[in-house]
């Protein structure tokens, strides 16, 4: 099975070394983010990484200098900001000078993870280095939302991959969208030129380079009109389309299960959905496992061990199906009808994950995004509570197991500490039970612990969960961005060759690699596996390319209009043209009405009565200067009158 093993290690058999040039895949710098890449010996750095680290210095000094002390974050974050002002950003472009000045916005996010790895070691300044770090979005976000030239912006200021030096040794590359994913960047992801690429990213409008994949290219066919060149099995690289596709299997997964547990087998036996079923979830571990392998445990997340204890449960399922078929029917002892019962009883009990699947596939829409943004950040504040809760516990349980080998008790004692234990979690304690261990001791240990779980560790937990619901609801739409352009980056950051979607990839690794890679040529096995997947996807190609055409009209009509490819043409926009404000007037009523936003009311006031004071100032002086010239008249008139007498 030598191709099978060179597709999952990506090895390359005549050179030696991985398909993306690294000579060991588990090379640590290619962990260096939350999802898989390609190997940094392929990428490579648009501008010098001791280059891009001078200029990364020069902002964090920057940075020192306009934020020398703490302040309020409205401060740094507000529209007129007088800390972060048009000069500052003016001064971070400079940064890196005319040649360089694309790698600036990576520099300030390079800054943003620096003073938030020196807020966690110098605890006394943290919030100080935190507020430097905000700074350093802000300063992003307004250079990202003012630039004006979106084709130098997409390809050269968010889609180029930088490096710096650490410990002498360039960085693994990366781009300005991998980096504020990585870095959780709000302000970043939430700005407009941002989402912008992310949306040619989500369409497949814009492409990696297949001889250069440090390279972003734009699609040639965007507004090709016709709808036999977008029937391309390569358009399923596009993240929206993968996106569908694996929508769609969620679920026909579903409703094979569905059938699967509404048809039990008297006889223990594996229909035709039965097997169809266990051959998807076969394709979806495969799927697991070879990201683990090629990406490594930064990978994983909530939704890997969601999927982990469903493909788990339905294994042993089907282990246990196994175990009963190796019996043959109507045995005495009854083997063959109780592990299938139990084989049943494990597939029933997955039922809440299989529609709780759903959810990985719809977080795309709003609705389900900010919700399940909401339910994973209550996840990660309910480890203090199951953390604490834990430590409580084992301590209490050892007092009442105590307790009962005073009395010499039986396991059914220590069966019923634990399940009242996990009754007063629960929120429903039983205090029948403890009068007999050594009253009044256990009564009173277990009130102690019920008072503890219900009154004060719930309530703690409750308290985090309405902390976390209100942060995020506060930012919910910035949240959302953020899991979009996670979700998009996924399926961008290192697409494969040939994209087989599970359960397709199937065929992939047992039917075309170990067949067929390990001796045919490049160019014949590309084509060949075009072939399949023009095959596999053909129903989605129809309808994708419908679609496409359909852009890509839009785009020759923005194009005769002069405007951008993406451009909607809305309903106020419709008759804006036709209007000429200048003209009538009423730009210069508007001009007139509307407030001054960039300066401080008070700030205005003392203005103003300072141009008072220097006017009363003037008028004094001028009234001075000629009390003092009539003086010297009236002084000079006197002298002659005296000379003539």
């Amino acid at each position: 099975m030598p191709g099978l093993w060179t597709r999952l290690l990506g090895w390359d058999r005549e050179s030696g070394r991985d398909r993306h040039g690294s000579h060991s895949w588990w090379d640590d710098e290619s962990r260096h983010g939350l999802l898989p890449r390609y190997r940094a010996s392929t990428l490579r750095s648009a501008i010098p990484a001791q280059t891009v680290t001078e200029v990364a210095l020069r902002i964090r000094h920057l940075i020192e200098e306009c934020v020398p002390c703490e302040l309020k974050e409205s401060h740094i974050t507000s529209p007129h900001s007088r800390v972060i002002t048009p000069k500052v950003i003016q001064a971070a472009r400079e940064a890196g000078g005319r040649a360089h000045g694309a790698c600036v916005v990576f520099c300030l996010l390079v800054n943003k993870r620096w003073w938030h790895h020196q807020a966690e070691v110098e605890l006394w300044d943290a919030d100080l280095h935190t507020l430097r770090a905000v700074a350093c979005e802000v300063i992003a976000k307004k250079m990202i939302e003012s630039e004006e030239d979106t084709e130098y912006l997409l390809h050269d200021v968010l889609l180029k991959r930088y490096a710096i030096v650490v410990d002498g040794k360039p960085t693994h590359p990366a781009n300005v969208i991998e980096k504020a994913v990585d870095l959780h960047a709000l302000r970043v992801i939430g700005s407009s030129g941002y989402q912008r690429c992310i949306n040619f990213l989500w369409r497949g409008w814009l492409v990696q380079d297949e001889n250069d994949p440090s390279n972003f290219i734009d699609y040639e066919d965007k507004a090709n009109t016709s709808y036999r060149s977008h029937l391309d099995p390569d358009r399923m690289r596009s993240p929206i389309y993968q996106n569908a596709v694996q929508m769609l299997m969620s679920f026909v997964y579903l409703a094979l299960y569905t059938v699967a547990m509404n048809s039990v087998n008297g006889d223990a036996g594996i229909d035709a959905v039965e097997a169809v079923l266990y051959v998807f979830t076969l394709g979806f571990i495969c799927d697991e496992i070879t990201k683990l392998w090629k990406a490594g445990y930064l990978i994983l997340g909530f939704w890997n061990a969601f999927n982990s204890i469903l493909y788990g449960l339905l294994t042993t399922s089907f282990v246990l199906r196994c175990v009963a078929l190796s019996h043959p029917a109507g045995d005495p002892d009854g083997l063959r009808h109780h592990y299938s019962t139990l084989s049943y009883s494990f597939l029933a009990v997955s039922a809440p994950l299989f529609w709780g699947r759903l959810l990985l596939y719809l977080d795309a829409y709003r609705f389900f995004g900010a919700m399940l943004v909401v339910l994973k950040v209550m996840m990660k504040e309910s480890i203090i509570f199951f953390a604490l809760l834990v430590v409580i516990i084992i301590g209490f349980l050892q007092g009442f197991v105590g307790l009962d080998y005073a009395e010499d008790r039986s396991m059914e004692d220590i069966l019923f500490i634990v399940q009242s234990m996990a009754n007063a979690v629960m929120q429903s304690p039983d205090f029948g039970g403890f009068e007999r261990f050594q009253p009044p001791f256990g009564l009173i240990l277990y009130y102690c612990f019920t008072f503890v779980v219900m009154v004060i560790l719930l309530n703690i937990l409750i308290a985090l969960y309405n902390s976390a619901y209100e942060d995020i609801y506060d930012n919910a739409n910035d949240e959302f961005l953020a899991m979009f352009a996670h979700k998009t980056m996924a399926f961008v950051r290192a697409p494969d060759e040939n994209v087989f979607i599970p359960p397709f990839n199937l065929i992939e690794i047992f039917v075309l690699a170990p067949g067929l890679e390990w001796w045919m040529d490049k160019p014949a096995y590309e084509h060949i596996n075009d072939i399949v997947m023009g095959v596999l996807y053909s129903p989605l190609l129809l309808v994708s390319a419908y679609f496409e055409t359909r852009w890509a009209r839009e785009i020759r009509r923005n194009r005769a209009r002069g405007e951008e490819d993406d451009d909607r043409v809305e309903e106020w926009e419709q008759m804006a043209a036709a209007l000429d404000f200048e003209a009538d007037g009423w730009k210069k009523t508007c001009d007139e009405a509307k407030s001054n936003l960039e300066e401080d009311p008070a700030v205005a006031e003392v203005r103003k009565l300072r141009e008072e004071v220097d006017q009363l100032k003037k008028m004094i002086l001028e009234l001075h200067k000629s009390m003092t010239e009539g003086k010297k008249v009236d002084v000079g008139g006197g002298e002659e009158g005296n000379s003539e007498e």
